[in-house]
């Protein structure tokens, strides 16, 4: 068993090594799927989504999300994306929104009612393209690989030891790889797609400081039923205001050198049944 187990050691580190890039932000990356890939699977997933997931028809909701989306999309960098983008809004009461590689973008109608103005959901929009810029996707299926190969190497390395109670070690192994690994991971990424967010709103002409406040809006919302932050795969809303606050002065300067969009939210938002 020992050869083996020091050739997968051997192998995952080689992976490692072959698979390092580093984020717009300075961060290490390891990445082990291709831009093609990812982009295949981005659109097959939001073929997906469109099938099963209403879609608005309402002309005034679609021209205000795509005001926005196409304010952002024209900063959003070639190595990100180099084509257009298609952007679909879900007729779903979900408070949220997602980008995926492809240059695919949703937007649920449900996230409207939170967002106050073109600028906050720019703030939404930038955070999801955010991910797309920094391949976060890329590195969430990596980590997940690599997790499982971390997972297959120790289960040689117990199954020839001579401990006892060898399922309850796996199991706590399981937990240390969830909170330990993937949790804390998922959450630079948020960090990160919040920065890279804010800056690229700013870029594109929308005021940064609304991140700040739809966050601290996130926050009511929430009403302190999230979970404590080391349990989640996002950081608190107070973590969140606390970062872009910091960052602030630096997206305030990309703002002022750009003209502001006018993108005019409905006054009226339909409610969707589901």
């Amino acid at each position: 068993m020992k050869p083996l187990f020091t050739t997968l050691t051997f192998l995952t580190a080689l992976v490692l090594l072959s698979a390092c890039s580093t984020s717009t932000t300075g961060r290490k990356q390891v990445m082990l799927f291709s831009d093609n890939e990812l982009n295949q699977m981005g659109a097959a997933s939001f073929e997906d989504m469109k099938k099963n997931t209403p879609i608005s028809r309402d002309k005034n909701v679609n021209a205000f999300v795509q005001c926005v989306a196409d304010a952002i999309t024209a900063n959003v960098p070639k190595s990100a994306h180099n084509g257009a983008w298609e952007v679909v809004v879900f007729d779903s009461k979900q408070v949220n929104a997602f980008a995926l590689p492809g240059g695919k973008i949703g937007v649920y109608t449900g996230i409207l009612n939170v967002t106050e103005d073109q600028h906050q959901l720019a703030a939404i929009m930038g955070h999801e393209v955010g991910h797309v810029i920094e391949h976060h996707s890329n590195e969430r299926l990596s980590a997940g690989k690599l997790s499982n190969i971390g997972m297959a190497v120790t289960t040689i390395a117990v199954g020839a030891s001579d401990l006892e109670n060898k399922g309850l070690w796996m199991a706590g192994l399981g937990v240390g790889v969830q909170y330990g690994l993937i949790m804390p991971y998922s959450r630079s990424h948020e960090s990160e797609a919040d920065i890279v967010g804010q800056d690229l709103m700013a870029r594109s002409g929308f005021n940064p400081q609304a991140s700040i406040k739809l966050w601290q809006n996130m926050d009511k919302l929430s009403n302190g039923a999230a979970p404590a932050e080391f349990m989640s795969t996002h950081p608190s809303n107070q973590t969140r205001i606390k970062q872009l606050s910091q960052h602030l002065p630096t997206a305030m300067t990309y703002y002022k050198a750009n003209s502001n969009p006018s993108c005019q939210k409905p006054a009226v938002i339909p409610t969707p049944s589901t």
